[in-house]
């Protein structure tokens, strides 16, 4: 390799208790807290609707769907709007609350390494825990949030 290091522009979304770490380029927006519109029979991890770019886009949350509490609403909330890419979302988009506004940060092979010391079930919309600097964020298995949020819908709507 020339001497170039491949670095990836990526966002520290703040959870209560941790934090995700994500590409940059998944993320369409991050936008203020709206309270979502209900969802009959739904998970309490699966928040509901908000308007969001003309469309209505399903908010969840991550701890919640990890099986923690769902978070207290706080000045601080947020949404992050990430692109599904999966394409088993109607809106194209779900929502994610987060505790703050995340912090964009460049990582690459230099300053990223696994962290082992936590495993996650096999389902889990988690796909490991990475160390950086002083950090231990999780990699979120967003395809498989997806799904989730998915199935859900189908369910409900």
């Amino acid at each position: 390799m020339s001497g170039l290091r491949d670095e990836l522009y990526s966002l520290l979304v703040p959870l209560v208790g941790e934090r995700l770490i994500v590409p940059r380029a998944c993320v369409a927006e991050v936008i203020g807290y709206q309270t979502p519109a209900d969802m009959a029979n739904a998970p309490p991890w699966h928040l509901g609707l908000v308007s969001w770019s003309g469309q209505d886009v399903p908010v969840v949350s991550f701890e919640g769907a990890l099986g923690q509490a769902v978070p207290s609403i706080s000045g601080r909330t947020r949404i992050v709007v990430f692109h599904a890419t999966e394409g088993k979302l109607q809106a194209g988009y779900f929502g994610m609350l987060t505790q703050g506004f995340p912090q964009l940060v460049r990582v690459n092979a230099d300053v990223l390494r696994p962290d082992p010391s936590r495993s996650f079930a096999e389902r889990s919309p988690v796909i490991c825990q990475v160390r950086m600097v002083n950090e231990s964020p999780l990699i979120p298995d967003l395809a498989r949030l997806e799904e989730m949020i998915a199935e859900e819908t189908s369910v409900t709507g």
